[in-house]
């Protein structure tokens, strides 16, 4: 009897501890779905429903990851990052640019899973580094136009490495992202290549091979690479 219950408390546990982690993926895509249309948010409709942001961002923060798995947690973690970028822009609504705002990626500290940390140390410390993943870099939004792309959902545990996969093939076949000049013999990236390219130049790879791995159409080895000017402007409908 002792056994059976121990047993049941154990699965009534687990059942109480994965509803809320399984119900933030769901409340964070509704929530995309509704206020991201073509990687703009429509911040107006976001700053007048506020309470949806910020239930949103209690989540985040009261989160516990200790019983999550590893693809659990880079799935949190970026979407966490997509959230609290909306959130900060809603607060301080309307900007112009999430650059207007004061230390908006290095200073303003957030709590992600009951740790206090920048947007910067998040995306860091808790997303590229202990994932390694370079597909990473075209799922998480700093609200800037010249970002890849804000998807309209949540990524989720289950189906992360085809989202990861197909929002890169999306990234780098959109020809404002990767602007081909067969004139020039070039090819013009966002400074996001710049940025983190060691995370896209691993195993002695050069960035046209990691481009290539995703495109439809192959950029030539010999075009020369160069970087355009990255637009600030927020991603505002």
């Amino acid at each position: 009897m002792k056994h059976i219950l121990t047993v049941l408390f154990l699965v009534l546990t687990i059942g109480v501890s994965a509803k809320p982690f399984t119900t933030f993926f769901t409340d964070a895509d509704e929530f995309l779905s509704q206020w991201v249309m073509k990687g703009n948010v429509n911040y107006t409709g976001v700053k007048k429903n506020f309470s949806q942001i910020e239930s949103l961002y209690q989540q985040i923060g009261e989160m516990d990851l200790s019983q999550a798995t590893d693809v659990e947690k880079k799935a949190f973690y970026i979407n966490s990052y997509n959230l609290a970028v909306i959130y900060q822009v809603a607060k301080y609504y309307p900007l112009k640019s999430p650059m207007n705002k004061s230390g908006f990626f290095d200073r303003v500290d957030h709590k992600i899973a009951g740790e206090k940390m920048t947007l910067n140390e998040l995306e860091i410390k808790k997303i590229v580094l202990p994932y390694g993943d370079p597909r990473i870099h075209f799922a998480v939004a700093c609200a800037a136009k010249s970002c890849p792309p804000l998807a309209s959902f949540a990524y989720v545990p289950d189906q992360l490495d085809k989202q990861l996969a197909q929002r890169t093939k999306e990234s780098v076949n959109s020809n404002e992202f990767i602007q081909i000049k067969p004139n020039a013999n070039q090819v013009a990236v966002s400074k996001i290549f710049d940025w983190y390219k060691k995370d896209f130049t691993k195993d002695g790879q050069t960035i046209v091979e990691f481009l290539n791995k995703y495109r439809g159409e192959s950029i030539p080895a010999s075009y020369q690479l160069t970087h355009y000017e990255y637009n600030w402007e927020l991603n505002d409908m």
